[in-house]
């Protein structure tokens, strides 16, 4: 549990670095797990304020990702895990809407290294995740997000666990 309060104060000092001069959105999530655990997810994303390969038919933007997600499974196993991960977005082009896609990869510390089963190996892990969805409006968007949790082989046991969730992000 300190490794986890740890990790915390470090996301929340980067999250300080990054944060500063860049605008701040909250975003909720939920879904399930590999393991039928049921996942619900809150974080800050802070844009990165510049994008690339702008043409008419998207562009290549990003942001800072912290977030906190609450595992409930089944049989009273739960578990907690902050992140921080940068994520590139690729926007396409539309007025109303605009449709995505993202992709990036991060750390994560877990309270236990015990889920549902399986034997994560060690409260750090790398999250990989990939998602898709429409923005809308200046400061709004809808998406399905799939993250992979696994500690790349640093420690054995190393079984990993995925989650798909659905997921609401709103500027403040």
């Amino acid at each position: 549990m300190t490794r986890l309060f740890s990790c915390a104060a470090l996301a929340a000092l980067l999250l300080g670095a990054v944060g500063g001069a860049q605008a701040m959105d909250l975003t909720v999530g939920a879904g399930q797990s590999s393991e039928s655990t049921t996942v619900a997810r809150i974080g800050l994303q802070f844009d990165w304020g510049t994008s690339w390969w702008q043409s008419d038919t998207g562009r290549l933007t990003g942001y800072w990702d912290a977030g906190y997600t609450y595992w409930d499974g089944e049989s009273g196993s739960t578990n907690h895990s902050l992140a921080f991960a940068p994520v590139f977005v690729y926007e396409f082009a539309g007025d109303a809407v605009r449709p995505y896609l993202e992709a990036g990869i991060g750390v994560a510390a877990f309270a236990d290294t015990t889920l549902e089963g399986r034997e994560l190996g060690s409260s750090f892990q790398f999250e990989d995740r990939i998602g898709a969805g429409l923005r809308f409006g200046q400061d709004q968007e809808v998406g399905l997000r799939a993250i992979h949790y696994s500690n790349a082989g640093l420690k054995e046991p190393n079984d990993g666990i995925e989650s798909i969730s659905l997921h609401y992000r709103l500027g403040l």
